[in-house]
């Protein structure tokens, strides 16, 4: 079935549903250069609302399964690929990609040039854009114009829990009091993903992941040592009210961030935030580590970039444009990643715990 993709630049360009007939779907396109992890991607809530292209060649070849789930189900908008792998080959699929997408209700289009529309956002910058298999690219382009814009924007309140839950180690449930002598940390959910509530937990953290309109108080009345700040999507300047309450938490309490969560904290300091040309969004962006020299490659899936504030020692700046990647503050128990955590980031976060 034809479907017509249509940024709101009038660049149109087509391809075939490999999920059925698409009315309509919107959202700011952006491309993904990973090789591998398109479940992780799809999945991560820092994806919500993002019309996904992801530029290797065939997508699907290993299937879905419940195990690398980042959150409970597809947060894009929609998925372009190249091509689609309709029967994948793995002995951990359980599920087709293009089946988990219908079950998810997200659309997916293949047969598109995706190189050509990298290059267009590389070149461009992300935007607004829709796809259907009914308008036509002149309808689609307008539809695309009439999108709200995409600084100013957050789509947070929608990826949020609505209480207090805990982490058992392999789901979320309701979170009913803190286990014993373990370290109690509370954890805004901004979008926060499964590996990294792992990735806390693995290192004998206890997690109090609470909505992101928790305030200051209400962390404080758990019980909570420390404050994670999650990954998660859209423009962290929208959230004003968050970095008030981050700011307050910030004057006490030890504290990391990891993506938005980096961003937030870089606000609530004093810092500020402004939107990226066309984002980090894939597994290849070198880093800096300022301490060392070292350059890591890191994984990044972000569109917008923070100023270093007042007080921090910045750890990490990324190679590709100085965008600051990471700081420690000089003062108070507080770090921060832009990019994906690893086990020695969690690991120095817990040092910080008292």
């Amino acid at each position: 079935m034809r479907a017509i993709l249509a940024l709101e630049d009038g660049f149109i360009l087509e391809g075939v549903s490999f999920t059925g007939p698409i009315e309509l779907t919107g959202g700011e396109v952006i491309f993904n250069t990973t090789m591998i992890g398109y479940q992780e991607l799809i999945t991560d809530p820092a994806s919500a609302g993002q019309l996904l292209c992801i530029t290797y060649p065939v997508i699907g070849s290993y299937g879905i399964n419940p195990e690398d789930m980042e959150s409970g189900k597809a947060q894009v908008a929609a998925l372009i690929v190249k091509e689609c792998c309709k029967e994948p080959s793995n002995w951990r699929s359980t599920e087709s990609l293009p089946d988990f997408l219908v079950r998810c209700g997200v659309p997916g289009i293949e047969g598109v040039d995706t190189r050509a529309l990298a290059l267009h956002i590389r070149e461009n910058g992300t935007m607004r854009a829709c796809i259907s298999t009914s308008l036509s690219a002149e309808e689609l382009v307008a539809k695309a114009k009439a999108l709200p814009s995409i600084e100013g924007q957050s789509a947070v309140p929608a990826v949020t829990c609505a209480a207090p839950e805990r982490w058992n180690g392999e789901a979320r449930e309701s979170f009913t009091g803190w286990a014993e002598g373990k370290a109690k940390v509370a954890v805004y959910d901004f979008g926060v993903k499964n590996s990294q509530l792992r990735g806390l937990a693995e290192q004998g953290m206890d997690l109090c992941i609470v909505p992101a309109s928790f305030t200051a108080e209400q962390v404080k009345a758990t019980g909570a040592e420390a404050v994670f700040l999650s990954s998660g999507p859209g423009d962290p300047a929208a959230l004003k009210d968050v970095v008030a309450e981050v700011a307050k938490l910030a004057e006490t309490m030890p504290m990391a961030g990891v993506g938005l969560g980096h961003q937030l904290i870089a606000l609530a300091l004093g810092g500020t935030a402004s939107k990226m040309k066309a984002g980090h969004h894939g597994a290849n962006y070198p880093s800096r580590k300022l301490a060392t020299g070292n350059v890591i490659i890191t994984t990044q899936n972000c569109g917008f970039t923070v100023t270093a504030p007042a007080g921090v020692d910045m750890t990490f700046v990324g190679l590709n444009d100085d965008t600051v990647e990471g700081f420690r503050h000089q003062t108070k128990p507080i770090i921060t990643l832009q990019f994906e955590a690893c086990p020695k980031f969690y690991a120095e976060f817990k040092a910080l715990v008292k």
